[in-house]
């Protein structure tokens, strides 16, 4: 960004080059706007969605991530980032190791993979559900959702375990308002027959096909829609890092003391974060009403409610070649507690080059409490776990030949839904928006799990962008229709129903 004579302003400031934040400039930029900048106090592009070639040469995601999309426009978007030749398509395969049995993914579904004891005490949980009810009673949490759903058994040997290890807290004091297609129903009819045949039943899910680059990881994605945007809107490093919002004059502070003034405020950045800069701009506000709408006291009371945990992600890259049983394997889930990673990602074989020339690679995620973690000061430590608990199920042998030991840390890896989560929702996103022309939307923007992977993160900020024109008087649908977020609002409808708007740009739209 040029040196600062007077305070700049733009029609719209997006804070944040995540896939939201992406997605609202190329949406922006398809509708011929020009008034319009992104800032990242990273020095990259991507967000969560970035990837990092480590000393050695391995490519590692920050996280699991594949594209999947219920949106033509975000495939749409990932033609423009890279062309059809640039993908890998994938047919998942996806285990959970139970009592050293693989189980395939969805685990409820193949449940005779299990050892016998196992095996009949899940089965027995599901009957006795169904003599019991026909309709399960409504649940209070998430707990009570799945061991309605599943049964003790199912609840016990892998739901509960999985669940408290993933997002660390007990599933009982989480919502289940969330659940919708992360979580496959019960069909105990089928399941017997898959018993009774021996077979496996592995096609749930929206993610049952994917794609993953050829090169580059996730954020090869983001990095190259981010260089397809008009040249200097896109401002990336630690000096433009937002510290303070006033929502009274619509100035954003940034880290260093410059200030930029804008009309409305696309925020991807968590939202407990963006609500406490809005409290140090409320309190540096002047002209501001007696009883704004959200006070500072407000915005940080606010913040506080909204629970999220950490995540680790421990990068194996080895010397030869995959092991043959995992040669086709995607993602892997361990629920047991011994085993410290809660997945592991055979990260070669989405696509070669993320990899060296005979190497393979593992890549496992740890979560960490959002109050503590074990190995906040020990990586050694934590590596050393990974490598154990790699050993111990049989992912690596004794005699595997590791060159590669990389970890990275995430401080916010899950928004978690909690019980609370909703209402700490309602009585800040609307509010925002209405009183404040500020959009807080994406993984952690809204704070929404249930629509937080790429393709509903990039879509929040499309639709974003629609809202926002749409209040200055552009009509972004036919018949002057103000568009209605669907993503971010209902949730149950855009994950059961695909979206068929396109998206209009070429590669050659650039300024």
């Amino acid at each position: 960004m040029p040196v600062q004579a007077t305070m700049l302003s733009f029609d719209v400031v997006i804070i944040g080059a995540g896939p939201t934040g992406l997605g609202a400039a190329l949406r922006l930029t398809e509708r011929n706007r020009t008034s319009w900048c992104v800032l990242d106090g990273s020095d990259v592009a991507g967000g969560l969605s970035r990837s990092v070639k480590d000393d050695h040469g391995f490519t590692w995601d920050i996280g699991g991530h594949v594209i999947f999309s219920h949106y033509q426009y975000y495939d749409d978007v990932m033609e423009l980032a890279i062309d059809a030749s640039g993908w890998n398509v994938h047919q998942r395969e996806s285990y959970v190791y139970v009592a050293g049995a693989w189980v395939p993914y969805p685990f409820q579904n193949n449940i005779h993979r299990l050892p016998t004891e196992l095996r009949e005490e899940c089965l027995g949980g599901l009957e006795r559900l169904t003599e019991a009810h026909a309709h399960p009673p409504a649940a209070l949490n998430f707990e009570q959702w799945f061991t309605n759903q599943f049964g003790e058994g199912i609840a016990r040997v892998f739901m509960r375990p999985y669940n408290t290890k993933l997002w660390t807290v007990p599933p009982s004091a989480m919502s289940c308002a969330w659940v919708g297609e992360r979580v496959a129903q019960i069909d105990l009819a089928q399941i017997k027959q898959n018993m009774a045949r021996g077979e496996d039943d592995v096609g749930w899910g929206p993610n049952a096909t994917f794609r993953f680059p050829k090169e580059g990881g996730t954020g090869g994605i983001y990095r190259a829609l981010a260089s397809r945007l008009p040249r200097g809107r896109v401002h990336l490093g630690p000096e433009h890092r937002v510290v303070a919002v006033d929502p009274v004059r619509k100035v954003l502070t940034l880290r260093g003391g410059r200030q930029l003034r804008y009309t409305a405020l696309l925020s991807s950045i968590p939202l407990d974060e963006l609500l406490r800069a809005l409290a140090v701009g409320l309190e540096s506000a002047t002209g501001a009403a007696p009883h704004p709408p959200l006070d500072a006291a407000t915005c940080r009371l606010l913040a506080d409610k909204l629970d999220f945990s950490s995540t680790h992600i421990v990068g194996l890259g080895m010397r030869g070649t995959v092991p043959s049983f995992l040669k086709t394997a995607c993602w892997l889930y361990f629920p047991e507690s011994h085993i410290c990673f809660y997945r592991a990602t055979v990260f070669s074989n989405y696509a070669e080059r993320n990899a060296p020339e005979g190497c393979w690679s593992l890549m496992l995620e740890v979560s960490a409490a959002r109050g503590g973690d074990a190995y906040a000061d020990d990586a050694a430590a934590l590596v050393a776990a990974c490598v154990q608990g790699c050993l111990d199920t049989g992912l690596l042998s004794a005699e595997a030949t590791i060159i590669s030991r990389w970890h990275h840390f995430e401080r916010k890896g899950y928004p978690i839904p909690t019980s609370g989560r909703d209402a700490a929702l309602d009585a800040c996103l609307p509010v925002l928006r209405e009183a404040y022309s500020i959009y807080s939307r994406g993984r952690f923007g809204a704070w929404k799990y249930e629509v937080a992977n790429q393709d509903h993160s990039v879509m929040q900020g499309v639709e974003a962008i629609d809202r926002i024109l749409a209040a200055c008087g552009d009509a972004a649908l036919p018949g002057g229709e103000v568009p209605l977020e669907p993503t971010v609002h209902h949730p149950e409808l855009v994950n059961t129903t695909r979206g068929t708007m396109r998206c209009t740009l070429t590669r050659s739209d650039r300024e």
